[in-house]
């Protein structure tokens, strides 16, 4: 039996971010979606390698890859809408997991235990104390972490193209992450944040 999952997946390239805001680039969910597993998956090793930690950082990087797919249904859905009240979220997540759960009924059933942790579905069997859930449940703390960096460095790059329509949000996102009190975000913003301001010829002078 054929499956659609993959064309609705290839879809994501076409589901804009930043809808209310006038953009100097346009950035699709999927863009941001591999944005995401490369910020995951760094903030993972440099858990383990800086920080003693030990964090499956492929795994991080899979759960990136998907944390967005059900906006091929719903579309990207701007923060200050979606948290306008209460209400307006929880009819919000509602909606989410029906598009989990269409999407998860289109993958084979063969891999569908695969995909489903990794499209938000909850298992009968899963455990919430095993190890693997804690394990993810760790991942996920990282993942939301590098959700919100991307946002950061999306304002980072808009500010610097001189779009001041970002200025406020980068201050916001800004006083976010500082609240999160991650000593790997905050090694990734003194180490490799600064470029993500620079120009091309400004990088190549860095190198030289």
């Amino acid at each position: 039996m054929e499956s659609d999952f993959f064309a609705y997946m290839y879809r994501l390239k076409y589901i804009e971010r930043w809808s209310l805001m006038r953009n100097t680039t346009r950035e699709s969910v999927a863009e941001h979606s591999f944005h995401v597993g490369l910020l995951a998956h760094m903030l993972c090793e440099i858990g383990n390698r800086v920080f003693g930690r030990s964090l499956n950082a492929d795994r991080a990087a899979a759960m990136a890859l998907f944390h967005d797919a059900t906006e091929v249904f719903t579309g990207d859905i701007p923060t200050p809408v979606k948290h306008h009240n209460p209400k307006m979220l929880a009819s919000f997540r509602e909606i989410e997991a029906m598009a989990a759960e269409r999407l998860h009924s289109m993958v084979p059933e063969p891999l569908r235990a695969a995909y489903g942790p990794l499209l938000g579905i909850p298992s009968e069997s899963n455990d919430s104390h095993s190890t693997a859930q804690r394990e993810d449940n760790e991942l996920h703390v990282m993942l939301k972490a590098a959700d919100l960096l991307d946002a950061y460095l999306k304002c980072l790059s808009e500010v610097a193209a001189g779009n001041r329509e970002f200025a406020v949000a980068k201050v916001e996102i800004e006083a976010k992450l500082a609240s999160l009190d991650m000593q790997e975000v905050n090694w990734f913003l003194d180490h490799l944040a600064p470029g993500l301001g620079r120009t091309l010829d400004e990088l190549s002078r860095s190198e030289s």
